[in-house]
């Protein structure tokens, strides 16, 4: 038995072009809406707020957010033995809840820090 006995011969196509303007013109319009339903019960938000509004205007608080929260995720390793690589841990940071407003804290004392107080940053990337 071959494959193209058992498929149908006839195809259908369809087309989005429309043939007359004014039966088009004359049909309602209507819009659907795509939008993701927010979860409505986030228990983080308090949180996230709380981290969104710590503002930094002290020196000492910048350094210390710069060198509390790393740069890069401190779980990502390569296991090796005897110098081959044997797995690689990916990295986990993505997992965490707050990720993002936790880095956009460390960004924000970073800009601080070299905008306001005009001090070298290169150390902290």
């Amino acid at each position: 038995m071959k494959v193209f006995e058992s498929t149908t011969k006839k195809f259908f196509l369809a087309s989005w072009v429309s043939i007359n303007q004014t039966e088009t013109s004359k049909a309602p319009v209507t819009q659907l809406n795509h939008s993701t339903p927010q979860f409505q019960g986030d228990i983080l938000r308090p949180l996230r707020q709380r981290i969104e509004n710590i503002k930094i205007n002290n020196r000492q608080l910048a350094h210390r957010l710069c060198k509390l929260i790393p740069a890069q995720c401190p779980f990502e390793r390569d296991v090796k033995l005897f110098g081959k690589t044997l797995f690689h841990i990916p990295p986990m940071c993505k997992l965490n809840p707050l990720f993002e407003e936790v880095v956009a804290l460390r960004f924000r004392a970073l800009c601080y820090l070299a905008d306001e107080c005009g001090e070298d940053i290169s150390h902290y990337c």
